[in-house]
């Protein structure tokens, strides 16, 4: 399927609407770090920091609230 301005678009419209952006600001050279440890890993950059956001919520008092919101999406 072929990228149309349109579909970008589209995926914005959803993007703004499921997802919460969250800014991270790093020591320099730890962007690098944590590059080569998400593809260690084979994740993303974004894959490998909400997995380890969603492993230490788990083991807190948010971990019901956590679960019980993302199941909205």
């Amino acid at each position: 399927m072929a990228y149309t301005k349109a579909s970008g678009q589209a995926v914005n419209r959803y993007s703004k609407k499921a997802y919460d952006d969250v800014r991270v600001r790093v020591k320099k050279g730890q962007k690098e770090v944590i590059q080569k440890r998400a593809e260690q890993l084979n994740k993303s950059v974004n894959g490998y920091i909400t997995d380890l956001i969603e492993e230490d919520l788990a083991g807190s008092d948010l971990a019901e609230y956590t679960e019980a919101n993302s199941e909205s999406i």
